[in-house]
């Protein structure tokens, strides 16, 4: 995983899945082009992501928009290894 010192104050992996964005989004009720304009990135950008295959390849700027934008809507996001009751990837709202 590479670690990236956001720009935007906070830490973030940018590994992220296809199926942990579109997760996340679901949680939030939030459509795809509300997460553009929450990320500052373009409605066929998050559209690309979302049709990755596994994990998110991309700009490494818009990984960290895209991350940071979910952190500020309240998700977590659970990296592979990470403490999580029922292990592996995944996505939880912040409590």
């Amino acid at each position: 995983m590479l670690l990236i010192k956001a720009k935007y104050g906070i830490s973030v992996f940018a590994m992220i899945t296809a199926a942990q964005l579109k997760a996340a989004r679901a949680l939030l009720g939030m459509d795809q082009r509300a997460l553009a304009e929450a990320a500052d990135l373009s409605l066929p950008t998050i559209q690309r992501m979302e049709a990755s295959d596994g994990t998110i390849r991309g700009n490494v700027d818009s990984l960290v928009k895209l991350v940071a934008a979910l952190d500020a809507a309240g998700v977590d996001l659970i990296g592979e290894g990470a403490a999580s009751e029922g292990g592996g990837r995944g996505v939880r709202l912040k409590s």
